[in-house]
């Protein structure tokens, strides 16, 4: 159903002269055909019957039924044949009809803009499939990478393929970074609702125990108080780094796994990454937990 107004209504009725039941200078035949060739549509189908079935009915009956889109290509095609059909009858226009003419063609312009903004959130949308099945093919094929040196490579891709995510959920992130006169490196970090977060990211077996968060601990007491840590261990963790986390009364710390971050690539699961990471922090804040998996993510939504 298109969105035209009632005094767009009224100045196509007055270009396209259909007081009387007429529209321009078509036959019924001359009509059906027109519409035909240039929208694939029947304005003789059953659908378009409106009050008298008149000519000028059967349009206004195409308005209210059908999109801006349709509408507006064919009040563009209807524009050009009044037009054309001048120039051949070497009639010279007036400047109120071309006033109206011009303001018909901006009703026109108006509702193809639908199909524009529609097209190009279209684009938007495939472009963002696109590169999220790419990062999750990434994110699969770092399995095969299995030696030392893998290993070690594996842990850089690991950071790209992070960072990567976040800018395809439109996440600000900043570049690594030194402080403290260079004595610390910052590896990852981004913002998100007034929030600041450093990163630290791991790809090996199971976390032992809480030391292996001590570094990003650290790096938190050393940042302002709006900041917290988000530690992804592909692998996952032992038990009592979960309990260890809680019992730590400075809760600023949420954790992800392999799992988490897989969910957020695979479009049939098709979980927000920062409606995730939101909810993490919820959770920790509210009921202490450091680890609030996607799994129960998905079960709650």
């Amino acid at each position: 159903m298109s969105d035209l107004t009632s005094l767009e209504k009224l100045k196509l009725e007055k270009m396209f002269e259909m007081e009387g039941g007429y529209v321009l200078d078509f036959s019924n035949r001359t009509f059906q055909e027109f519409i035909l060739e240039n929208l694939n549509v029947d304005i003789y189908n059953a659908k378009y019957s409106y009050y008298s079935g008149s000519k000028a009915n059967r349009l206004r009956a195409l308005w209210t039924k059908e999109s801006n889109r349709v509408v507006g290509e064919l009040t563009d095609k209807l524009l050009e044949y009044w037009k054309e059909k001048r120039l051949i009858k070497n009639q010279l226009n007036t400047l109120s009809e071309e006033a109206l003419y011009d303001s018909c063609k901006s009703i026109a312009d108006r509702l193809k803009g639908t199909l524009q903004a529609d097209t190009k959130q279209s684009n938007r949308e495939s472009e963002f499939i696109q590169k999220r099945r790419n990062l999750l093919d990434t994110f699969d094929n770092f399995s095969a990478l299995s030696s030392a040196s893998d290993m070690r490579r594996r842990g850089y891709l690991l950071e790209e393929l992070l960072e990567n995510t976040f800018r395809l959920y439109d996440v600000k992130t900043e570049n690594a970074f030194k402080r403290n006169n260079g004595g610390e490196q910052i590896d990852g970090a981004f913002s998100l609702e007034g929030w600041h977060y450093i990163v630290e990211c791991k790809w090996t077996e199971k976390l032992a125990d809480i030391r292996q968060l001590d570094s990003l601990y650290g790096k938190l007491s050393r940042s302002g108080k709006q900041t917290m840590g988000l530690f992804l261990s592909i692998n996952g963790w032992s038990d009592n780094v979960v309990t260890l986390l809680k019992q730590n009364p400075d809760k600023s710390i949420v954790l992800m796994d392999g799992y988490d971050l897989r969910c957020t690539l695979n479009e049939q699961i098709d979980v927000n990454l920062k409606n995730l990471i939101l909810k993490k922090v919820s959770v920790l804040n509210f009921y202490s937990e450091p680890f609030y998996s996607a799994a129960k993510y998905i079960n709650e939504l």
